[in-house]
């Protein structure tokens, strides 16, 4: 077999790499998503929300085949581990009492999203095998602590465990679309106590005189983007947190793909009181719950704003799936089912390394026995 000759080249701002080429790599992948879109990570960069200041430092790795860009990868060197959603802590820690240093380390993410997807964006097989040995060669030439490559396909994390990276599994909820017409479609295919909690906690929200709508792409005005960014400020300041995005993030994607936001405003009395923004992709079929936030506290609103209007939204638009994010063990209540996501991760330390292998294989243990256990209470009257 001809060996293709690459080349490499970091890349310090997303958007020194041409857009158009990028997202030819996106829509020839069927595990790619509108969060490696070059409009998204350019807009992370360019409001200031992924740089070097907040600890997000880019080394977009790319892979060119003579002129033409043949794979890219969302590299970060990252001196905390702050807005990652697949945790590590304890490893630095384990650095920290051993005397050594864990940041900066290199991730591969979408900073601020826990969302599956592909990590490697690559024109074909062979350069995405390119890339994955790219990569890791960066890596080890850095000579800094550790890689780590979040939420990645299954294939792209056996490839990269073929390097010697770790694979370590975690779990989400996801809802799937079997088919229904309305949302009481849903709500019929579960099981009566799930059926009549839904339909309460829906009932709390109308009662107390909320009205719902949905927004999308250019039918979102600014006045409702600036309205969000206070919403999602407010969730942060409720757990005495700074916010990781800003408004300018949120009008470089209104900007830049409109066609992929949808923004639930709730009301009560005419006014606004609460929001939350979704990411879909309708030739994916997928809708992506993100972030929401209150300035009013009203019963059950958080599950009508971020499950059960996004549900309703992907049955109207026939989308096959919705992925509630990090977390939440209650989300299986309200229809979602426990899926299995991976990662994998390299220690340069062969200690370290050989101790978060240890550390992994019971994890992962702990979390198939999770799945197990959580798919036998899922809301479905059957399991499928």
């Amino acid at each position: 077999m001809t060996r293709i000759d690459y080349r490499t080249s970091i890349v310090e701002d997303p958007r020194k790499v041409d857009a158009a080429a990028w997202d030819r790599l996106l829509q020839a992948d069927g595990n790619a998503n509108p969060f490696v879109s070059h409009a998204f990570l350019s807009a992370l960069h360019a409001s200031g929300c992924a740089t070097a200041r907040t600890g997000w430092q880019p080394r977009i790795l790319t892979l060119w085949q003579g002129e033409h860009l043949a794979a890219a990868v969302p590299l970060y060197a990252k001196s905390h581990s702050y807005g990652e959603y697949v945790f590590d802590w304890a490893w630095a820690d384990a650095y920290r009492q051993l005397g050594l240093r864990y940041y900066p380390k290199l991730l591969v993410a979408v900073p601020f999203s826990p969302v599956s997807g592909t990590r490697l964006l690559a024109a074909d097989e062979p350069a995405r095998a390119a890339a994955a040995r790219a990569l890791v060669e960066f890596a080890h030439a850095q000579q800094l602590s550790s890689l780590h490559v979040l939420l990645a396909p299954r294939p792209e994390v056996d490839l990269l465990a073929g390097h010697g990276l770790l694979v370590r599994a975690s779990m989400q909820f996801h809802w799937q679309n079997r088919g229904y017409a309305t949302f009481d479609d849903f709500l019929a295919a579960l099981a009566q106590p799930k059926r009549k909690k839904i339909r309460a906690e829906r009932r709390k929200v109308a009662e107390a005189g909320v009205t719902l709508e949905r927004r999308v792409g250019t039918g979102i005005s600014e006045a409702d983007w600036r309205f969000f960014q206070r919403c999602y400020e407010a969730t942060y300041d409720a757990h005495a947190s700074s916010p990781y995005l800003n408004l300018d993030f949120f009008l470089a994607l209104a900007g830049s793909m409109p066609q992929n936001l949808l923004l639930v405003v709730a009301r009560r009395e005419g006014r606004p009181i609460a929001s939350a923004l979704a990411v879909f992709d309708e030739a994916r079929g997928v809708v992506y719950g993100r972030y929401w936030g209150s300035l009013e506290q009203v019963p059950c609103l958080h599950f009508e704003c971020c499950y059960y209007q996004l549900i309703e939204f992907a049955i109207e638009r026939g989308l096959d799936r919705f992925e509630g994010g990090a977390q939440g063990v209650h989300k299986l209540a309200r229809g979602l089912d426990p899926i299995e996501t991976w990662s994998a991760h390299w220690l340069r330390d062969p200690e370290l390394h050989a101790a978060v292998r240890r550390f992994i294989a019971r994890e992962r243990a702990s979390v198939e026995s999770a799945i197990d256990e959580l798919a036998e209470h899922r809301a479905l009257k059957e399991r499928e």
